[in-house]
């Protein structure tokens, strides 16, 4: 049974600010991940590391949906581990000059055999660093 990870973040800013906090590679880099190869466009694939020098985990996703200013739909997985794939969802509910971000990290279960680092708890905790920490801070500054 899958067991989405959901997590949600009230920012003190615009949902057009965090749409292009979400989908500009150069904002990106700042709070997120640098992702050069990134383009927005449905179809289009993405490849990006963790932050440092070590490289240990490639990244890649594909664009599956884009409403614009709202909803930014990609897969996640890992190909130098598992072809499994897994599915982020990022929606934005603008709220005036405040915006509610929710995101949703579907069948993270596809990873259970890759072991601790990518566990359902391994990836609550770290989108909720991403979101609450990085994204509200560099929205919010």
């Amino acid at each position: 049974m899958s067991h989405p990870i959901i997590i949600e973040q009230k920012v003190n800013a615009p949902a057009e600010k965090v749409w292009k906090a979400l989908t500009d590679k150069n904002e990106m880099k700042i709070w997120y991940f640098d992702i050069p190869d990134f383009i927005l466009e449905t179809g289009k694939v993405f490849n990006f590391y963790e932050p440092g020098d070590e490289r240990k985990y490639h990244h890649q996703a594909e664009i599956l949906e884009i409403i614009q200013g709202n909803t930014f739909k990609h897969t996640w997985f890992y190909p130098d581990f598992s072809d499994k794939k897994t599915t982020v969802v990022w929606e934005l509910q603008a709220e005036g000059e405040q915006t509610l971000v929710r995101l949703i990290h579907e069948d993270i279960e596809n990873f259970n055999d890759l072991g601790e680092n990518f566990s359902e708890k391994a990836f609550t905790e770290g989108w909720k660093g991403i979101i609450t920490q990085s994204l509200k801070l560099y929205l919010e500054n």
